[in-house]
């Protein structure tokens, strides 16, 4: 999720924690350690383009992490803050549970987490929430803010910050059930199109729970389309891409591409530059034109790099304008709303 909201769920978390015992200090620390994990950015000057794709969501999004983490910052809080004779188990439990958090909300994403590290690479991704969602973060900053007004032993406090989690708390529940339909939906839908595929990743769309697009992994493409919790029927109309992974025919076993496919998870397309370079594209996190024209750019986009003698040293990742026109955003909200017309068919 996005930094303002692991720092408002960290402070969420910290306060119900221990702010009866320690005041204010308890969501500052919760913030602090909310967004802690997110700090693996920092390293990126010193890794390669390829290195940092790996790293990030690795080590500091992993179990192994928080269980190595939260004692040592438990330790530090009890020694920074002894006239609160708060013993060295709560100051630990608020940092396991301010790390605990952030990891498992960003399993909820589309990026993926790699929880198990360094045992696994692959990451975790449930998908159900974009990175960005107001109505997760709304009510959870309402409560947060709502309840310091009071002080720390008065029970309006705990209540406004614990109605703030219940609410959002209620909401990702929420997410796993329209992900859960979204599936089933997609699924149905293929099958009556007699449109055969390997398996179907679901995934809401910017800032809302309501319209989501879904991939679907053919022999030789994909097939994407989109699907509102508010239209009329559940048809879902697709579009083919295709997949040109023999494009990289004698590079797909290239440490570079290795490492693409594991980041993407196989659902990526593959295109020639008009320098003749390639360019992988992972899917799963949309276009620049959230998939409503054909003139849109993927995202995630990575260009290959080469070496002298031909070979494939590493890539160079672009980042395509978004495009925020105000007519592509009516149009956008249109088909949330179930006016499936809103979208033309893209290539």
């Amino acid at each position: 999720m996005d930094s303002l909201t692991q720092l408002t769920l960290g402070a969420a978390v910290g306060e119900a924690t221990l702010g009866k015992q320690v005041g204010r200090k308890a969501p500052l620390w919760g913030a602090a350690f909310g967004t802690l994990p997110d700090l693996d950015v920092l390293a990126n000057p010193f890794l390669t383009e390829v290195q940092a794709l790996a790293f990030h969501r690795s080590m500091t999004h992993s179990f192994l992490f928080v269980l190595v983490a939260a004692p040592l910052l438990g330790w530090f809080l009890r020694r920074l803050h002894p006239s609160d004779d708060v013993p060295w188990r709560q100051w630990t439990g608020l940092a396991f549970a301010c790390l605990l958090t952030h990891v498992l909300l960003d399993c909820l994403t589309t990026y993926g987490t790699q929880v198990f590290w360094p045992f696994s690479d692959v990451p975790v991704i449930f998908g159900t929430i974009f990175i960005i969602d107001p109505l997760y973060t709304v009510p959870l900053a309402t409560g947060l803010l709502a309840g310091l007004w009071w002080g720390p032993t008065a029970r309006p406090r705990r209540l406004a910050n614990g109605l703030g989690l219940a609410l959002s708390s209620l909401y990702l529940l929420a997410t796993i059930g329209n992900k859960l339909w979204v599936e089933h939906v997609f699924e149905t839908s293929l099958q009556e199109q007699n449109l055969p595929h390997q398996e179907v990743f679901t995934k809401p769309t910017a800032f809302n729970n309501i319209l989501w697009s879904g991939i679907a992994k053919a022999e030789d493409g994909f097939y994407i389309g989109f699907y509102s919790l508010l239209d009329d029927d559940t048809h879902v109309d697709v579009r083919f891409v295709p997949a040109n992974h023999h494009l990289l025919k004698g590079a797909w076993t290239n440490p570079t591409v290795q490492e693409l496919r594991r980041f993407s998870r196989g659902y990526f397309t593959v295109s020639r530059q008009p320098d003749g370079s390639l360019a992988v594209h992972d899917l799963r996190f949309g276009r620049s034109d959230l998939g409503l024209t054909k003139t849109g750019r993927y995202i995630f986009t990575f260009r290959l790099t080469r070496g002298p003698n031909g070979a494939v040293t590493g890539f160079t990742r672009t980042d395509p304008q978004i495009d925020a026109r105000s007519d592509l955003i009516h149009r956008f909200v249109q088909r949330v709303r179930g006016n499936e017309s809103a979208v033309r068919p893209s290539s």
